[in-house]
C-alpha cells in the first residue's frame, strides 16, 4: 500500500472515456470510429504542407503567443490580441476558463446532459459541478438554469451546439438569461461545434461578447477544420479575464505544428467550408432516414446525431458494432453517431431499420 498523499477529492471524478476504436475489421466490413465527433476528411494539401513545412523546427519551442494565429483571429472577430487566449484544444481553454473563475467552495453550473468533460474539469478546479436537466427535447433549459444560480456560482457554460445532443438555444431566450445573470458571473458560450449551426436565430457568441461584459466564448479547430490531432483551440474573453486564462495556461501549451496548421486552415477556409457543406449535406439525409423509419430525433445543428433510445440504447450500440459502427452511448439515455465519411453514413442508413426493431425511441418534444 502506498504512503503518497493524493486529493481526496478525485475519487470523485470518473475517467473520461474517450470514443470507442479499434484498428480490427467486423465480421461484415471495415470498422468506422464514428464515436468521437471527428472530421473525415484528412488534411487540405495546403494544411499538410504548412505542417510539413515546421517538422524541421520541432526541436525549438513553439511560440508562446502565437502572433500569426492571433492576428488572424483578430482581424476575423475585429477583437483586439487582449482578447484571445490560445489553448491545447477548447476542452483545455474550457479547463483555463473554470480554473481562472472558481475554486474551492465555488459552483460552475452546465446543462446536463452535455460535454462529458464539463464536470470532471469542474472537479479537477476543485470546484462543485451544478448540472441543470435539458428540457424533455434535449435543449438547454435556461429557466432552470437561472433559478438555479446562487451566491457561489462563478461560471456557467452553454454548449451551443449542445454536445452530445447537436440541439440549439435562440437569440431571444440566451439575451433573457444573460439580462437575468449577475455581472460577476462568467458565462461561456462554447461553441466548438459552431460551423454546422444552420439555425437562422441561433445567437452568435462573438456578438454576445461584445454585448456582454461577463461573456466568453470557445472555439475549436478540431471539428469543422479537421485538426483534431494537433489539439488548438482558443478563447475570447474580457480583457481582465484573458489575462488570469494566461495565468493559468499550460506554457506552451500549443505545438508550433497547430500553430501553423491553424493559420493554413484560416487561409483556406473556401475549401473547408464546402467539406461543412458537405457534411451538413449529409446529415440531413441520415436525419431523414432515421424519420422515414419512423423515429423521431431531437433537433441537431452539429456533426453528429443525437438517438435517445431508453433502455434500448446498449442493445443499439452492440447492434451497430456488430456491423462495423462504434458509436457513442450513454447507458439508458441514447447514443451518438458522427456524422463521417459517405460510406459509414450509408452504413448506418442500412442498419436503421434494424435499429427500429429494437426500439421506438422518445420523441422529441
Amino acid at each position: 500500500m502506498s504512503d503518497l498523499r493524493l486529493r481526496e477529492d478525485l475519487s470523485a471524478i470518473p475517467d473520461y472515456k474517450p470514443g470507442k476504436t479499434t484498428t480490427q475489421s467486423a465480421p461484415t466490413g471495415p470498422v468506422f470510429k464514428v464515436s468521437s465527433n471527428e472530421n473525415p476528411y484528412p488534411p487540405l494539401p495546403s494544411v499538410a504542407s504548412a505542417i510539413a513545412d515546421r517538422i524541421t523546427h520541432i526541436n525549438r519551442y513553439p511560440e508562446t503567443a502565437a502572433t500569426a494565429v492571433v492576428a488572424l483571429l483578430c482581424e476575423r472577430f475585429q477583437v483586439s490580441p487582449v482578447n484571445i487566449v490560445l489553448g491545447s484544444g477548447s476542452v483545455e481553454v474550457v479547463s483555463q476558463l473554470m480554473r481562472a473563475t472558481a475554486g474551492e467552495g465555488d459552483e460552475v453550473m452546465f446543462a446536463w446532459r452535455s460535454f462529458e468533460a464539463y464536470p470532471m474539469l469542474v472537479r479537477a478546479a476543485g470546484a462543485t459541478p451544478v448540472a441543470v436537466p435539458l428540457t424533455a427535447d434535449h435543449r438547454h433549459d435556461l429557466d432552470a438554469m437561472r433559478a438555479a444560480i446562487t451566491p457561489r456560482t462563478r461560471l456557467i457554460l452553454v454548449c451551443n451546439p449542445n454536445n452530445p445532443t447537436g440541439t440549439t438555444i435562440g437569440e431571444d431566450e440566451l439575451t433573457a438569461f444573460l439580462d437575468a445573470v449577475p455581472a460577476d458571473i462568467t458565462v461561456v458560450i462554447d461553441e466548438a461545434y459552431v460551423h454546422f449551426n444552420e439555425r437562422t436565430d441561433s445567437p452568435s457568441g462573438i456578438e454576445y461578447f461584445r454585448r456582454y461584459p461577463n461573456v466568453a466564448v470557445a472555439h475549436t479547430f478540431s471539428k469543422a477544420y479537421g485538426l483534431a490531432g494537433l489539439r488548438i483551440g482558443y478563447a475570447i474573453a474580457p480583457e481582465r479575464l484573458a489575462n488570469a486564462l494566461r495565468k493559468v495556461a499550460i506554457p506552451f501549451g500549443v505545438t508550433d505544428l497547430a500553430q501553423a496548421a491553424a493559420v493554413a486552415s484560416l487561409h483556406a477556409e473556401g475549401e473547408l467550408s464546402a467539406r461543412v457543406a458537405d457534411l451538413i449535406a449529409e446529415r440531413e439525409r441520415v436525419v431523414g432516414a432515421f424519420q422515414d423509419a419512423g423515429l423521431d430525433l431531437p433537433e441537431t445543428q452539429a456533426n453528429f446525431i443525437w438517438v435517445p433510445f431508453g433502455d434500448a440504447t446498449t442493445a443499439a450500440a452492440e447492434l451497430l458494432e456488430s456491423h462495423g459502427l462504434l458509436v457513442r452511448p450513454f447507458a439508458g439515455e441514447g447514443f451518438r453517431v458522427t456524422v463521417a465519411e459517405r460510406e459509414a453514413n450509408d452504413l448506418l442508413v442500412r442498419l436503421i431499420p434494424e435499429l427500429a426493431a429494437l426500439r421506438t425511441p422518445v420523441a422529441a418534444g
